[in-house]
């Protein structure tokens, strides 16, 4: 069935003993080894900066490359950015770049569907967070025609051809290395290879699981994608997760400045060195258009509940046939607003192919468009407060 709401029972499928053995031994590790080793030995400093360290590069490498770049090509990277991204990526064992990539398009592709979606939050929180991984289930079958594009990446190639011992050297090389130098052999081990790689796991679950449970839905509820500010702190940026589902091509996640998004501040610095370029964006318009959008949608369901409201007073009644006309002639200016943006887009296009704009024209067209911008805006905030005055209703 392809229904997004499938709910057929089937038998269980096979346990997939490799992840489950690995999340196994790394839980086991943090909830025994790292308190125990802690409390008779204590950690050093060097220990905690390496795991801080550690688990930054492992993290970014997972936002900045295997999602942003690889999975939504949000921008372009030298072979240099991408290189750390593929060996760090590896060091966060979360599989390769092109098998991630594959399993995050299916998911943005079918997202919620339970049949299709790898990591379904219809399916439960449980699942969406690890427990897909644990078996194998049909929705978590990997087809690589999805990822051609990365197939010419040679990085991305190499890493999937030699991802096992990769993985292995950055995962335990690193560590033991830093080990023998600092003298605290055990504490990194624990700390910068243990705990890291719990952290880093768990981090990135965060994304699949919590973003899809907790939090507002400001541009879009056709699926269960969310933003929340305080995971965005956990997770480099990623919990503004209801924005990227609709614009998953941005390179950023937090659009505004005082968005947390350490992801989306370090790929713009590395564009000034030229280890990053042609960073997508979309513009303020289509996410302004989104926001008025859920807004009409939000208010159109706000005053059905008080319309159909028993017993309601008369003077309520009066109001209540006010606000919907207010709501319709909203709409239409909507509407007009939408019909003149698409007109300029057109008109720019078509003096574009021509050759046909200056620098006067290019100023007289920014300028319609901020001004279309700007009545956006605008009628948001009227909304909002049409909204607020509904619930108050």
């Amino acid at each position: 069935m392809n229904n997004k709401n499938s709910a057929v029972t089937q038998p269980k499928p096979p346990i997939n003993w490799v992840p489950s053995i690995m999340f196994l031994i790394s839980t086991l590790g943090v909830l025994v080894a790292v308190p125990w080793y802690g409390f008779t030995h204590g950690y050093s400093s060097q220990a905690w900066i390496a795991f801080i360290v550690l688990n930054f590069f492992c993290g970014i490498a997972i936002t900045a490359g295997y999602h942003r770049l690889w999975s939504h090509n949000a921008y372009q990277a030298h072979p240099i950015a991408r290189m750390w991204f593929a060996l760090w990526g590896a060091c966060a064992a979360q599989n390769s770049i092109l098998t991630w990539a594959s399993g995050h398009r299916v998911h943005h592709r079918h997202v919620d569907d339970v049949d299709k979606d790898p990591y379904s939050a219809k399916r439960g929180l449980w699942f969406s967070h690890m427990g897909w991984m644990l078996r194998k289930y049909p929705s978590g079958d990997v087809n690589f025609q999805n990822v051609k594009n990365l197939q010419s990446d040679a990085i991305v190639m190499w890493q999937h051809k030699y991802y096992i011992p990769i993985a292995l050297c950055m995962m335990i090389g690193v560590p033991v290395l830093l080990g023998v130098l600092s003298g605290d052999f055990w504490g990194m081990i624990l700390l910068a290879g243990f705990l890291r790689l719990f952290v880093s796991h768990h981090v990135t679950f965060f994304i699949n699981s919590i973003a899809h449970k907790w939090g507002k839905q400001p541009y879009t509820d056709e699926n269960t994608a969310r933003d929340n500010s305080f995971f965005a702190l956990l997770t480099h940026g990623e919990g503004y997760h209801n924005y990227h589902h609709i614009f998953q091509t941005d390179y950023r996640n937090g659009i505004r400045w005082w968005h947390w998004d350490p992801t989306k501040w370090l790929i713009h610095a590395m564009s000034w060195i030229g280890l990053t370029s042609n960073l997508k964006t979309v513009s303020n318009f289509k996410i302004q258009r989104a926001k008025n959008h859920m807004q009409f949608k939000r208010a159109n369901e706000e005053l059905a509940k008080v319309g159909c409201t028993e017993n309601l007073a008369a003077h309520m009644h009066h109001n209540v046939e006010q606000w919907k006309l207010l709501l319709e002639k909203e709409y239409t200016d909507f509407k007009d607003t939408m019909a003149q943006w698409s007109e300029l887009q057109t008109e720019k296009m078509q003096s574009t192919k021509k050759n046909l704009l200056g620098k006067w024209d290019k100023a007289v067209i920014r300028t319609r468009y901020k001004e279309l911008e700007y009545s956006l805006k605008m009628q948001h905030k009227r909304l909002k407060l049409m909204n607020a005055q509904f619930a108050f209703a």
